[in-house]
Order: C-alpha cells, then structure tokens, then sequence
C-alpha cells in the first residue's frame, strides 16, 4: 500500500504532461489548418504570423485556432526593428541571449505593432525577410 502511494506523484506528474502535450499537438494542428491560407507562416508559443502578399496577420495560438488576430499592411509599414530586452538591436549582429524579443513594426497612421517570438534566431531571420519584403512594397 506505501508503495503504491509513493508512485502516486508520478503518475500525476505523467497524466500532467501528456494533456500539456496533447494540448501543444491542438495548437499546432489548429495553427496548420490556419497556415494554409498563407504564403509564409510561422509557428511558436507566443505568436502565429502569416503573410500573403503585403498583408501581415498575427495572434496568439490556442487549441481552437489562433486568437486576438490582427492584420496590417506592410505597405503602412515606415519602419521595422528587432527588439531584445525591450531594446532595439541590429538584424545583422543581434545577441545572443535576452528575453523578451519581438519584432516592432511601426505604422504610419496607426501604434506599433510588435510581435513576440521565442528565439533570437528566428525572430531575425523573420526580421531580415520582412526587411526585404518591405523594400519590394515602397
């Protein structure tokens, strides 16, 4: 009977982590059926972006599909900065390390969007493909 008490933890501790990765395989399978719409999309716990021509639409992912979508164009962009720690940092030499990270675009008639990733890499590569896009729409 003690015995079987003691492996009681471990048996929550498991159940906990197969609904939290059942919960992660929902997003991701809702983030696919919504990514399909799109000619370029990106996945990651904080955020869902796509693109498709010059309009930009991003929200937070959840089980039944992306949530709180906002969509601008990226020909209202003026212009598009990496943050890192809340500080702008340049594309071409970005840290290593540093939470939060976001891409800030910022609008002509309208706030600053900004767009939160989990890594610094991907965040960059996103910003310099957006750079590059954003010169084809001037």
């Amino acid at each position: 009977m003690e015995r079987g008490l003691m492996w009681l933890p471990l048996l929550a501790i498991f159940i906990s982590l197969a609904w939290a990765g059942w919960n992660e395989y929902q997003k991701l399978e809702a983030y696919r059926v919504w990514a399909e719409q799109f000619a370029k999309a990106k996945y990651d716990i904080y955020a869902v972006l796509g693109q498709q021509e010059d309009s930009l639409t991003w929200g937070k992912p959840t089980r039944s599909g992306p949530i709180n979508l906002q969509t601008f164009s990226l020909k209202d962009v003026e212009s598009l900065r990496l943050l890192v720690n809340s500080q702008a940092v340049d594309l071409e030499s970005p840290p290593s390390s540093g939470s939060p990270i976001a891409l800030e675009f910022l609008l002509k008639d309208a706030a600053a969007v900004q767009v939160p990733f989990t890594e610094i890499p991907l965040a960059t590569k996103w910003g310099k493909y957006l750079q590059q896009e954003l010169q084809r729409f001037r």
